[in-house]
């Protein structure tokens, strides 16, 4: 029975007993990656350099069996037995309070509750990984336990390289997944570097150890949806109206809460039966229909009732909007207003979509056993979903893309969604939620910033709820402009109905938007209340790589980019560089996340507050940059709102010049230029 000291003692010697993957609860799809004989002997190569020279022999024929039957090795062996869950900071070995504040993260990434497939070290989107293989989460653990402010943790794609030695002014830990010379950032390719241990997928907040929960993209989701309504359906009123969409495995699983919240009716299809289960469970989808008729049924009687109800259905979304489509073509109904997609189409064909064709186990014998015949079906499914939102976007509904490369891999199949190219980017028929609602969110330097309360006490967050709200009304009693000031007074509303709205899942943690001025305020707050006593451990501050200035992607956070540098990635980069460089605590810089791999360049950090006046200062600088970074790029690409704040932000702050764009009056001046 492992423990968590025992763990972070490393990986021991004597072996623990083997142990199988336990097939009673979800696990991770069987990956495909074709590898040669030659690469089979390597992959087994690489796995064994984790272990000592005389336990080899035995871990040799094991680790084939995984490669062979799952293909890839994640040492199922090493899966400990303890209850994997955020212990309290006070409970974790280790010599300092930084590198115990990262296990309690890591920990939390890889607690059954919050993640997909915990076995596999999954996190969330169907591949996003914490670790490559269980021998790297022993190692890390070990290392950070033992690790001073002297040191500093380096991980390759979850291979933990070494501890360096650095300084308490450099990051404890720096993190890379992915980092892949660009001509060989392919799917296939990954495959076969995944499966030889060499490269990991880490999706954005699974691989940097910040994952909340679902939670991390209720309050996103909450934002576009109320949104939507007001730009498109023209009112903030949703009773009675009806949000589809698909998707309950991972963060996917934030959307009915979300709707329910704004007030309307979801229904959200997912396939998998065991995922369902365990939303409904969490209290997240309020009912489950098990068929078409029994969904449509419910959605009926809640349109009548006007009430705000979350229907989790047991079934294919092609189906279901098929279905809609048959409704109004025999009733003259249209049971739905708004619509989007949130499957893990970043990862197509390997349990990022099912197709409709077959059911659920079908699917995940065929994807590895006939992976061509998968592909073609799940092409199929795609054309035919897209054939039925068009005909509903053709009756009233409003459907965007949510940025899981929806659109982008429907276009790949061939389905009508009018992909044109041009000189500033790829434009669909239906928007992207960044293009449509969220970005001019981020160009006012608005967006997911969170915090964990490491002590994971209920109060801690209850007391940094009340403060993260009291900071909001104060700034908004300083004075701000209207566009700010309705962010702020959305996000109060939401810190506090937050406990009613039982976010909580795994790790005591909190999101909220909020631009530098927000952050940075919260953040001192929370500082100062920890040297107060007020909090009873530290703070880890953080936020989605789905940011202001995180995350480089042509279909999704850069997506209203239009100076043609949408497919550039520097913002994302120089991020993370400038971060490691102003005081966090732990830094990571990924390929793909979001729309997935080869598609997306995005980073990410870590802060612990812990008191010191040395965190508060770091705090201060580094947040001032991790916002201006990406509004300052915005502003470059000519987001008028983006201009705005940030020469709102020189006025506050005559250390920050920035180079702004002196715009083109006379538009056809170009063309008569170019003519001559």
């Amino acid at each position: 029975m492992s423990s968590l000291k025992e763990v972070c003692d490393g990986i021991p010697d004597p072996l623990p007993p083997r142990r199988q993957r336990d097939e009673t609860v979800p696990h991770a799809p069987v990956r495909t990656p074709d590898l040669t004989p030659a690469e089979q002997r390597l992959a087994l190569q690489n796995a064994l350099r984790y272990f000592l020279p005389n336990q080899h022999e035995v871990l040799a024929h094991e680790f084939a069996d995984e490669l062979r039957n799952y293909g890839h090795i994640y040492m199922y062996r090493l899966l400990p037995t303890f209850d994997m869950r955020a212990y309290p900071i006070d409970e974790i070995p280790g010599r300092n309070r930084q590198a115990a504040a990262i296990i309690h993260m890591i920990l939390n990434n890889l607690d059954p509750r919050v993640a997909q497939f915990p076995q596999e070290l999954v996190t969330y989107g169907g591949n996003g990984q914490a670790f490559s293989n269980w021998a790297q989460f022993w190692i890390t653990l070990s290392y950070l336990s033992e690790m001073s402010e002297e040191q500093t943790l380096v991980m390759y794609s979850g291979h933990p390289m070494g501890l360096f030695p650095s300084n308490p002014a450099a990051p404890r830990l720096v993190i890379t997944n992915g980092m892949v010379i660009p001509n060989y950032s392919s799917r296939e390719m990954y495959e076969k570097m995944f499966a030889l241990g060499n490269t990991m997928y880490g999706q954005m907040t699974a691989g940097s150890f910040c994952y909340i929960g679902p939670q991390g993209i209720v309050h996103g989701t909450t934002l576009t949806v109320l949104n939507a309504a007001r730009r498109h359906l023209g009112t903030t009123d949703m009773r009675g109206k009806v949000f589809v969409t698909s998707g309950l495995g991972g963060m996917s699983g934030a959307q009915p809460k979300a709707a329910t919240i704004c007030g309307c009716i979801s229904v959200t299809a997912e396939v998998s039966k065991e995922a369902l289960e365990k939303r409904h469970n969490q209290g997240w989808v309020a009912t489950i229909a098990n068929n078409l008729d029994e969904c449509i049924s419910k959605i009926r009687h809640a349109r009548r009732q006007k009430e705000a109800f979350s229907i989790g259905y047991h079934g294919n979304i092609v189906d279901l909007w098929e279905r809609f489509v048959e409704e109004y073509e025999n009733t003259g109904d249209l049971l739905v207003e708004l619509g989007s997609d949130q499957t893990s189409c970043h990862n197509p064909y390997l349990g990022g979509y099912y197709p409709v064709q077959v059911t659920y186990d079908e699917s995940r014998i065929m994807m590895h056993e006939d992976p061509i015949r998968f592909k073609n079906l799940v092409q199929e499914s795609l054309r035919r979903q897209v054939t039925a939102i068009n005909k509903l976007s053709d009756l009233g509904l409003y459907f965007w893309d949510y940025g899981n490369a929806f659109l982008l891999e429907a276009s790949r199949a061939g389905a009508d969604v009018g992909r044109d190219e041009s000189a500033t980017g790829t434009l669909f028929r239906y928007p992207s939620y960044v293009q449509d609602i969220m970005g001019d969110i981020f160009s006012l330097g608005f967006g997911p910033f969170r915090w964990v309360c490491t002590s994971g006490c209920p109060s801690d967050l209850d007391t940094t709820d009340e403060i993260s709200a009291n900071v909001l009304e104060d700034i908004i009693n300083e004075g701000v402009p209207e566009t700010i000031k309705q962010q702020y007074n959305d996000n109060i509303r939401w810190i506090r109905e937050a406990k009613t709205n039982k976010l909580v899942v795994g790790s005591q943690a909190r999101i909220l938007y909020s631009d530098q001025v927000g952050r940075t305020k919260i953040a001192t707050a929370f500082n100062n209340a920890v040297k107060d006593g007020k909090l009873k451990g530290p703070v880890v501050i953080s936020r989605d790589h789905h940011d202001v200035s995180g995350t480089d992607s042509p279909f999704r956070e850069t997506s209203n980019i239009y100076d043609g540098s949408a497919f550039c990635a520097d913002m994302a980069v120089q991020n993370v560089i400038g971060d490691a460089c102003r005081g966090a605590t732990w830094v990571a810089l990924h390929n793909g996340g979001g729309c997935g791999w080869g598609e997306v360049i995005n980073g990410g950090f870590g802060l612990v507050l812990d008191g010191s006046q040395d965190a508060g200062d770091r705090a201060q600088k580094m947040l001032a940059w991790d916002v201006s970074n990406g509004v300052a790029r915005r502003c470059w690409s000519g987001n008028n709102n983006a201009e705005e704040t940030i020469c709102r932000t020189m006025d506050q702050n005559k250390s920050l010049k920035v180079t702004l764009p002196n715009h083109v009056q006379d538009l056809d001046l170009l063309d008569r230029a170019l003519q001559e």
